[in-house]
This record gives C-alpha cells, structure tokens and sequence, in this order.
C-alpha cells in the first residue's frame, strides 16, 4: 500500500519468504539474532515518501558500516534517552499507524464488537508492555512484545464468534 505494489504478485509470497529464510541462516552463521522484515521501514518510507528500493540498499550499506566504527555506537549512546524515547514514539507510532491504515484499506469493521475487541487487546498488549509468565527466575518462561501480541491476536481471532464473517464479504474485498 506504500509503494502502490503487489509484493504478493511480484516477486510472489515465496520468494519474500525465501528471502528472508536466506537473511536469516545467514545471520545464524555470523552469530547473529534471526532477522525479519520490519514495518520500521515501511513507516520511514511512508515519512519520507522516498519509495526507491535503491536509497534503501545504500542506506543498509552504511548501517552495516556504521556498525563496525565503535565511535558511532559511543555517538549514539550519547544521545540523551529522552531524546532516543521520542525518536522511538515517532517509530513505533508509525507502525501502528500502518497498521491501522491497514485495516482501514481492507474496510475491518471497528464498530463490530469482536474485531474491536482483537485490535485493541493487541495493541493494548503491545503498548502498555504487558508480560506473562511464569516466574522471575532464570529458568522461567515468559512472553512479551510481538510474540504475547501475535499469540493474543490468533487467540482471540481463533476463540472469539463470528471469525468466519469474511467467506460473506464480495471476492474484490477479501484479504489473501
């Protein structure tokens, strides 16, 4: 919806997927954090209205870069958290921003009390770092973030009546 392109058609599902599952190994072989692709950048494109995937290739150029000069890391760690917790606000507030515009496109209807309840739940989860656990300890098992709001939207999705009200809408507004 950023771009006005179907990612889905071109270049297909399977090879975004491949594509990531191939980013990802190769993060495992450096000894890095399993990567995916992050919405952070579809709310800086949608900022900047720069949607050329070639600033975007020299842009992770210079990050890569960057990362391996320990006077940058020391720059940005002098940047005062205040100033670092509303440069995060303005990030996280533009994926949500994505996300509902997202729902606004495919016309979910807000006034109908179960898709209510599923998007503000989640968001209410994610924002408000809600965690579930089991315990303090080390050995403990807890969920946060992305993970406890994927899990609770599913849940809720899976639990609450009336999920299956899509199969009725016309073909041109179904999701994939």
């Amino acid at each position: 919806s950023v771009t006005g392109r179907d990612y889905l058609k071109k270049p297909g599902l399977h090879r975004t997927l491949f594509g990531d599952g191939i980013a990802t190994t190769a993060a495992g072989l450096f000894g890095g954090p399993p990567n995916t692709t992050y919405a952070e950048v579809t709310g800086a494109v949608m900022l900047t209205k720069n949607y050329n995937p070639q600033i975007m290739i020299w842009a992770s150029f210079f990050a890569i870069t960057l990362a391996f000069i320990g006077k940058f890391g020391a720059l940005l760690q002098s940047i005062p958290v205040p100033v670092m917790g509303g440069i995060l606000c303005l990030l996280f507030g533009s994926i949500a921003a994505v996300g509902m515009n997202t729902l606004i496109r495919h016309k979910i209807d807000l006034a109908e009390a179960r898709n209510l309840v599923i998007v503000s739940v989640t968001l209410v989860f994610g924002i408000g770092g809600v965690l579930i656990g089991t315990g303090n300890g080390p050995n403990d098992f807890g969920l946060k973030g992305i993970a406890l709001c994927a899990i609770t939207a599913i849940i809720l999705n899976l639990i609450l009546p009336g999920h299956n009200s899509w199969k009725h809408n016309k073909p041109d507004d179904q999701l994939l």
